[in-house]
């Protein structure tokens, strides 16, 4: 063979080594043991890590939720009549992930971030993992700005403030979900994002709550998360993380963030029945061991950042329900633990027609004090004191015992507080009405007013803020300074508004 041929065929060998590409591919594949209630149990996955991600056939997903010595405990992510046994398992060496983004605004989407409204799909550019760590001690800052529900009561007494986290606890239809959506309607052109997690509602309830949203158009500033009631324990269970990454998100680029939970107690019940589905050691009321950790590490996501951080903040109302008012119950005092405050609503307030249905000595604010304006702390600070005289004599007054001036003239006073903190659903009071209310009622101007007229003079108070030219001035110096006017002004416009009832 000539030299020339061999150096050919030399450069043809080298060629072909050069354009050479291994398709040789190691995979960890493992087998379906046994599959049912949205929860596989799967064999030979020896490198799975907890919370990765795993493909079944027909386009299945799963996420690693048990490590046991021999197989996987897997709960599935959509339609479990599709796996058998006997099924090839991939792991994807990936942590699940949700997608965030701007993209999301506006959108009803399931724990995926898959869209359930008629808006199309959502391609959004960045994915976070469900479980992240929470913001350690020294990347918080204090929580110092408000966050205004346009609830008297709360905005008086239980003041939130951006970062905060704040149960909203009570029976069924006591007004729970009322309170959050409120508080969502309020945050209209404050610059806050809002998270609405819904947690086995119904979808109808949740359909009406879209639409009460988009007439107020808060949805341009709103994610709807949804696992229905009808959606599998696992979906529920993903739900509030998938919120709060998404929230997150937000949080980062320096924005404020809402998120309502609604609710943690259908939420601990959906990792209740995956728990003893897996057949972990079922504890207290056959609650996991960890469930106070489940909730824990949900709610410490929500924070205050600091200025270096970018100032961002998640603050979270997560809602629990009672039986028959038991706040002593397990699920109630953990979540109760975890929080910075609770606004607890009460079954007999409701239904006597006082609503929001708030009772006052149960509800406390542990931390939005600091965050609270000035001017309506220095106004409501007797208002709870009131409160629980009222209460007091009241009880006192059924007996028909005779009462003397000053117990009557507390005991109106009562009446007239009570009937200011009364508000109708979605009726939303901007904080420089509620102060100047509350002022004048904390100052005796109201004592000279009939019990009737009380919501007249409350009405005329707006109306005069916006249209009088001291009314005007007075609430300018609200807005800018969060600080109490000048007393004189706030004495001279009640007093002309009195002449008008």
């Amino acid at each position: 063979m000539s030299k020339l041929k061999v150096q050919e065929m030399t450069e043809i060998i080298k060629k072909q080594i050069q354009s050479f590409e291994q398709d040789v591919k190691l995979e960890n594949i493992g087998k379906v043991l046994s599959v049912g209630d949205g929860i596989a149990i799967v064999y030979g996955l020896q490198q799975a890590m907890m919370g990765e991600l795993l493909e079944f056939p027909h386009d299945v997903k799963g996420l690693v939720f048990n490590l046991e010595e021999s197989s996987v405990g897997v709960i599935l992510l959509g339609e479990s009549d599709k796996i058998k046994e006997g099924d090839l398992v991939k792991t994807t060496k990936r942590i699940f992930e949700v997608p965030v983004g701007e993209e999301l605004l506006g959108r009803v989407v399931n724990p995926l971030g898959e869209p359930l409204d008629a808006g199309g799909s959502i391609s959004t550019k960045k994915f976070l993992p469900v479980e992240r760590k929470a913001q350690g001690v020294m990347a918080r800052g204090s929580i110092n700005a408000s966050m205004e529900t346009g609830i008297k009561v709360i905005d008086a007494l239980v003041p939130i403030g951006r970062g905060q986290r704040e149960l909203i606890i009570g029976d069924r239809q006591t007004g729970k979900t009322t309170l959050a959506v409120d508080t969502i309607l309020n945050q209209k052109g404050k610059d806050v994002i809002c998270i609405y997690v819904a947690i086995g509602q119904k979808e109808s309830s949740v359909s009406t709550l879209v639409q009460l949203l988009s007439q107020h158009q808060a949805m341009e500033y709103t994610i709807v998360v949804v696992a229905g009631a009808s959606r599998e324990g696992t979906l529920l269970y993903l739900a509030p993380f998938a919120g709060v990454t998404m929230g997150e998100y937000f949080m980062e680029q320096g924005k404020d963030v809402l998120i309502v939970y609604d609710d943690l107690s259908k939420h601990a019940v959906a990792y209740r029945e995956l728990s003893l589905l897996l057949r972990r050691p079922p504890g207290r009321e056959a609650y996991p061991g960890d469930v106070f950790y489940l909730h824990s590490r949900l709610l410490e996501r929500s924070a205050r950042l600091n200025d270096k951080l970018g100032g961002g903040s998640i603050t979270a109302l997560p809602i629990i329900e009672t039986k028959a008012g038991d706040i002593s119950a397990y699920i109630p005092t953990n979540v109760i633990s975890i929080t910075d405050g609770q606004i607890f609503l009460e079954a007999e307030l409701f239904y006597s027609g006082i609503r929001p249905a708030i009772n006052a000595g149960l509800s406390v604010s542990r931390v939005g004090g600091a965050a609270q304006w000035k001017a309506m702390k220095k106004v409501s600070g007797t208002v709870r004191i009131n409160l629980a005289n009222y209460r007091e004599l009241e009880s006192f007054a059924q007996f028909g015992s005779d009462l003397d001036a000053s117990a009557k003239r507390r005991l109106e006073r009562g009446r007239k507080t009570v009937e200011i903190l009364i508000q109708d659903v979605h009726e939303l009071i901007e904080m420089p009405t509620q102060i100047v209310t509350i002022y004048a009622l904390s100052s005796g101007m109201m004592d000279d007013v009939d019990i009737e007229d009380v919501k007249k003079l409350e009405n005329e108070i707006n109306q005069g803020l916006h249209m009088n030219e001291l009314g005007q001035k007075i609430y300018k110096q609200l807005i800018e300074t969060k600080n109490l006017p000048d007393t004189k002004d706030l004495d001279t416009f009640i007093h002309s508004l009195k002449r008008m009832i």
